[in-house]
């Protein structure tokens, strides 16, 4: 796929795709629209050959797989991973907050977020409700306010002198966003405000109050192509819906002669531990329904995962935070991440058929380690190679900002991690 048409999907993918629940229900759509055929945990499957299937866990949470010609057993399973949620800003079960005459709402900060650019963007508002009939009938529908909804103003210089210098963000009292101005005695529920908006993206549901919501504040401004000589992709949530694009579109792509797999966890800005994160038992039980308890081990000796997670590019205003020797460039190539106190799941067996594919590709790649004087993050790699004993490689398109709100990254290195993914679905031995 040429890259300006990859990057006009991915750019489409992105602002469709406000919350977990929004870019699942985007990755379902794209798999049904080539074919796959969706399975439901709590029935009896019955898998042939060759086929595409997939299977969703709270809304939020995929794996899709193409069960392949050749057996796992016997050909093992090419698997790419990546994560479904972004660190945001999310709505408090009772949030209502009436001062001065204006309405806010208060939030709950939701991983590691980089607080300071929320301030003084357009925010929306998108997610989950889950909403009752007067016969006591459940359902879950998905809501996206799908405009500027929200605003978060900074304190001015004036009346915070020290702003330049030292000034900290308290996310109980500062973060609150201003939804609107109340008129004198005007009194307005969030209940009844999204109850609202329900009603007008789901005409037909006919319910009697909400019970429960999952909402967050992201930002409103759509993604773009940005740099005087268009170089950079801009967007909220590059990390990690960036990596779901490119897995999923290589699993649409791959022949389907080997058996392969994308997963799609949510929760992993968290820590993972949850039913339908990497840390829960969502991939294992699939993998073990396809496979059979007893074909599994076999399967997974000879299988190989992918896990593609965002990688930090070295910042030219901030070189000196990376090692001399590996501070990634953006469109220079997909990063290796290699942290050898399993930070990182990487080997150098896994890294070696990652450089062997890319060079075969004649594409480039490049290899990440933190300094040896700051903390590393971490991702489902470690997690999905405990969990399940498979051999894996971290790796990750560069970008800057990560946990921002907008985050950057090269137009060119997210279509060079989609063809070396493809080569790795087809690719007839892979450990």
């Amino acid at each position: 796929m040429e890259h300006q048409s990859f990057n006009q999907q991915l750019l489409d993918f992105l602002h469709q795709s406000p919350t977990p629940w929004h870019a699942v229900q985007q990755m379902t759509r794209r798999l049904d629209a080539a074919g796959f055929v969706a399975l439901d945990e709590a029935d009896t499957w019955q898998l042939a050959p060759g086929q595409g299937y997939y299977v969703v866990r709270n809304g939020s949470s995929l794996v899709a797989f193409r069960s392949g010609r050749q057996t796992p057993e016997t050909a093992g399973i090419r698997m790419v991973g990546a994560h479904s949620d972004s660190p945001c800003l999310k709505v408090k079960p009772n949030p209502d907050l009436q001062r001065k005459g204006y309405l806010q709402l208060g939030v709950e900060v939701y991983g590691g977020v980089l607080l300071n650019p929320w301030f003084d963007r357009d925010l929306s508002l998108a997610g989950r409700v889950s909403v009752v009939d007067q016969n006591g009938k459940f359902s879950d529908v998905l809501v996206d306010f799908r405009k500027a909804v929200a605003y978060i103003p900074s304190l001015a210089i004036h009346l915070d002198r020290e702003a330049n210098n030292s000034r900290s963000i308290n996310p109980q009292k500062d973060l609150p966003p201003v939804l609107m101005q109340l008129g004198e005695d005007e009194e307005v529920r969030f209940h009844d405000l999204l109850a609202e908006q329900v009603r007008r993206e789901h005409p037909t549901l006919s319910f009697d109050r909400i019970l429960g919501y999952e909402m967050s504040f992201y930002d409103a401004q759509p993604p773009a192509v940005v740099g005087l000589r268009d170089e950079f992709i801009a967007s909220a949530r590059l990390d990690n819906l960036l990596s779901c694009f490119i897995g999923l579109e290589a699993l649409v792509a791959a022949d389907g002669e080997q058996p392969s797999l994308f997963v799609c966890n949510d929760h992993e800005e968290v820590g993972s531990q949850s039913a339908e994160g990497a840390q829960g038992p969502f991939l294992a039980s699939v993998v073990e329904r396809w496979c059979g308890a007893e074909v599994m081990p076999r399967a997974i000796s000879r299988s190989m995962m992918i896990s593609a997670d965002n990688a930090h590019g070295v910042h030219p205003n901030f070189a000196d935070r990376h090692d001399e020797n590996h501070g990634p460039l953006l469109n220079r190539g997909p990063v290796i991440k290699v942290n050898h106190n399993q930070r990182y799941a990487t080997n150098s067996r896994s890294a070696a058929l990652y450089r062997h594919l890319s060079d075969e590709l004649g594409l480039p790649h490049q290899t990440f380690v933190v300094r040896s004087d700051m903390a590393c993050g971490s991702t489902i790699g470690p997690i999905t190679a405990g969990t399940l004993g498979v051999t894996t490689l971290d790796i990750g398109v560069p970008q800057w900002g990560m946990h921002s709100i907008r985050e950057t990254a090269g137009v060119e290195d997210g279509v060079t991690l989609y063809r070396v993914l493809e080569a790795f679905m087809n690719r007839p031995q892979v450990n």
